[in-house]
């Protein structure tokens, strides 16, 4: 009995203690049902935190594109993937993610890493440019209209103008003042102040100078004053009087020579400096601005000379500026500074510098300017003069003289003569008639058209060279 009693004692301990098993779930197999898992991500060097993942992959406005998140050494930046959870002996399911409003999307939505612009393509416009990304300015006026109908003009900082400022800092150590002693005044295209104060432009590092031929014609002595105060003697080397230029030297170190431009490319209207020793102020050159007002003038002197080809300005011109420089805006002299009109304002001329480079070369190279010599004396025609003669033509060149054993004389040209043409080139003037002779030289025969007893001779001459 006892012993019958202590077995059912037993079982009955065996079914509460099945009980309570099945109550803990503790009896269970790992199959019988699912069991879900706590997943933790730590964030490490390479692997973003969720927060970031969720930033990543949301359309939110903040999203900027790949391309500027990474420099060109790095690979695009890759879309992080969902970290799963290491391996457990128990099997876990991948959990079901229901859409929700703050619930980032699926990881497959967001922005392919082969979608993204690759490092090395062409920078994506954006309202705010990088400075590498701003466009290189060009200053070129180009002759075409937008659509609009508006001129397209590009800049080109290369090709920006000079201020004055910067023109002058450039020239002015090339200008220089020459003071002359005894020399001769009364021209009416003279520059020069009572006391013999005239300018120069300093040619090379050898110690020429350009300046006009009044300025140093009749001088007796001739002084050189450089830029920072340095007086030094100056001997003539050449001068012309037809295209009023000389050329002086000096022994000096360090000179700066100044660039000379191209006046051919010198248009009416184009801003211009003149610099020269006006009036012989003290202190150094003074400095004036305007515009080309005119070109191809013409001026008459006192010796019945023209001075043609000149380039007229408004630019302040006064006594003691002759021989010195009138620049363009690109610090070059295009000009030297010649003559102004008595009682005129406003009104100056230049020598244009692609004749007076001509003139200067050969007063340097041999003292004087080598033309094809006729052998005559010529006079500007006149219209009173032409009244008196009967003739029907003003312009032209009248021969005062005829020189005997010259090439004038050998194809029988007379006096009062009016040569109009040689060559193809008409001859309205002395200064014509000495630019066509500068080109021509001697030895060479020319086609001439003369006007005589008011008839057309024509005929031919060969030049010859100047006598001694």
């Amino acid at each position: 009995m006892l012993k019958r009693y202590r077995v059912a004692l037993f079982l009955t301990l065996i079914v509460i203690s099945a009980a309570a098993l099945s109550a803990c779930d503790l009896g269970s197999s790992s199959q019988d049902s699912p069991a879900t898992a706590t997943v933790v991500t730590v964030p490490t060097d390479t692997a973003p935190t969720v927060e970031s993942v969720v930033q990543q992959s949301s359309p939110a406005p903040a999203l900027a594109p790949i391309t500027q998140f990474a420099t060109p050494s790095q690979a695009p930046v890759q879309v992080p993937t969902p970290i799963t959870a290491p391996a457990i002996p128990i099997q876990v399911p991948e959990p079901t993610v229901s859409a929700s409003p703050t619930q980032a999307p699926e990881p497959t939505s967001a922005p392919s890493p082969t979608q993204a612009p690759a490092p090395t393509s062409e920078p994506i416009v954006t309202a705010a440019a990088s400075p590498t990304q701003e466009p290189d300015t060009v200053m070129v006026i180009e002759g075409t209209r937008s659509g609009s109908g508006a001129a397209v003009v590009s800049l080109n900082p290369a090709a920006a103008e000079l201020t004055t400022v910067d023109v002058v800092k450039i020239l002015k150590p090339s200008i220089v003042q020459i003071v002359s002693e005894l020399a001769a005044m009364g021209f009416s295209n003279s520059a020069l102040p009572p006391t013999g104060v005239g300018t120069g432009v300093i040619l090379d590092q050898q110690g020429h100078i350009l300046t006009n031929n009044h300025v140093v014609e009749d001088a007796q002595r001739l002084t050189v004053t450089l830029e920072n105060g340095e007086s030094f003697p100056a001997q003539i080397v050449g001068r012309d009087d037809i295209t009023d230029l000389a050329v002086i030297r000096i022994q000096a170190d360090g000179l700066q020579p100044a660039k000379l431009g191209v006046s051919a490319e010198v248009e009416v209207g184009q801003d211009v400096i003149a610099i020269g020793h006006a009036l012989g102020l003290p202190g150094g050159p003074t400095v004036s601005k305007g515009v080309v007002s005119a070109l191809e003038r013409s001026i008459n002197t006192e010796q019945n000379n023209t001075i043609v080809d000149l380039i007229q300005t408004d630019a302040s011109i006064n006594p003691g500026n002759s021989g010195g420089a009138l620049a363009n805006t690109a610090a070059e002299v295009i000009g030297i500074n010649t003559a102004i009109i008595q009682g005129g304002q406003g009104i100056g001329f230049a020598i244009n510098i692609d004749d007076a480079k001509v003139v200067a070369r050969q007063l340097m190279d041999q003292g004087f300017v080598r033309r094809g010599f006729l052998g005559i004396t010529p006079i500007n025609l006149t219209p009173g003069i032409a009244n008196q003669l009967g003739l029907d033509i003003t312009e032209g060149v009248i021969l005062a003289r005829v020189i005997q054993g010259t090439a004038a004389a050998e194809a029988d040209l007379q006096v009062n003569d009016v040569i109009v043409r040689l060559g193809n080139e008409s001859i309205g003037n002395t200064g014509e008639l000495s630019k066509f002779l500068i080109a021509h030289q001697p030895g060479e025969t020319v086609d001439i058209v003369i006007i005589r007893n008011d008839r057309e001779v024509v005929g031919k001459l060969t030049l010859r060279d100047r006598p001694g």
